[in-house]
């Protein structure tokens, strides 16, 4: 019981609220906004035609690997950032208490669970459907890739955005088995807005980058800069969710999940600034946590009652 403790430690497994919301809204716009052959019902609303494509066990089937897909994907990327990382988190005070670095669990044995997780994940996938199977390794190189680039490029936050990005992507992947615009959407919101918190979350480790010659945008720009990139990315981030509102014409329990989710975005810049990083992991955790939950909340009522 004790290893599984802190291997979910080690993964940071409550940081999984960020995207998975995210992955249910993609899989809810894939039966909602996906035309279904054996119902030729025209939906109201979004315009579209909307049913649930099989019977409700094999959605629920399909949505319970939907959600594995995202706890191994994400276990897998986290433990390979943690391996990757393990001699830059034994320097770093901050990180320093980390299972590696305290000899809580071997890097041998992390790096073990990374590839079995990355395993599990292909194999959900295999049983989703051809099109998520065949994009596995995509998502994954993705994915496993960003635990590199903190070494190379500022822009590595971008990089994390495209990760988690991919959940309402791949989600929708799953029931409708094709892309269309609309997660796309939804997938740019994640984009800017995972990028944005994760310029704020890097404010901490401005001096530390420095010194060990890694980049973010705070080691690149400064804090007070990387901010008003951050304060960018969100303000593109509500773009993103307004289009979509405007374009398909979503109704009002919609844009009271815009409401809130924007409101986070404000209060976490609002409790956040150059000369005081006290407040950082409630902008990070709290506020993003209760945007995403909220948000998906929101929009799959949307869905299911307009």
């Amino acid at each position: 019981m004790t290893s599984v403790k802190n291997y979910l430690s080690l993964i940071k497994f409550s940081h999984t609220i960020f995207a998975m919301p995210f992955a249910i809204i993609g899989f809810f716009l894939g039966l909602y906004t996906v035309p279904d052959a054996s119902d030729s019902r025209a939906g109201e609303g979004l315009g579209l035609k909307y049913g649930f494509s099989g019977s409700v066990f094999s959605m629920g089937l399909k949505l319970l690997l939907v959600i594995l897909c995202m706890v191994f994907a994400r276990s897998a990327a986290m433990a390979f950032n943690r391996y990757l990382d393990r001699h830059f988190d034994a320097k770093n005070p901050r990180t320093a208490i980390r299972e590696i670095p305290r000899g809580i669990l071997s890097a041998s044995h992390v790096l073990r669970f990374a590839v079995v997780c990355c395993l599990l994940f292909m194999a959900c996938c295999y049983f989703i459907n051809r099109i998520c199977f065949f994009l596995s390794p995509v998502a994954l190189f993705v994915v496993l890739f960003y635990s590199y680039t903190k070494r190379f490029t500022p822009l590595c936050h971008f990089v994390l955005g495209l990760g988690l990005s991919l959940a309402p992507i791949g989600a929708y992947l799953a029931v409708s088995g094709h892309f269309a615009l609309l997660p796309i959407l939804f997938s740019l919101t994640v984009i800017f807005w995972v990028s944005g918190f994760d310029i704020i979350y890097a404010l901490q480790d401005e001096d530390f980058d420095k010194s060990e010659e890694l980049y973010s945008m705070p080691s690149w720009l400064g804090k007070s800069r990387a901010l008003r990139v951050s304060e960018l990315l969100h303000l593109l981030s509500f773009v993103c969710v307004a289009v979509v509102g405007v374009l398909w014409h979503f109704g009002p329990w919609y844009w009271i999940g815009v409401a809130v989710f924007t409101g986070m975005l404000f209060y976490q810049h609002s409790i956040v600034n150059p000369n005081d990083l006290s407040r950082v992991n409630i902008a990070f955790m709290t506020a993003n946590g209760v945007a995403s939950v909220v948000f998906a909340l929101f929009v799959i009522a949307d869905l299911v009652f307009h």
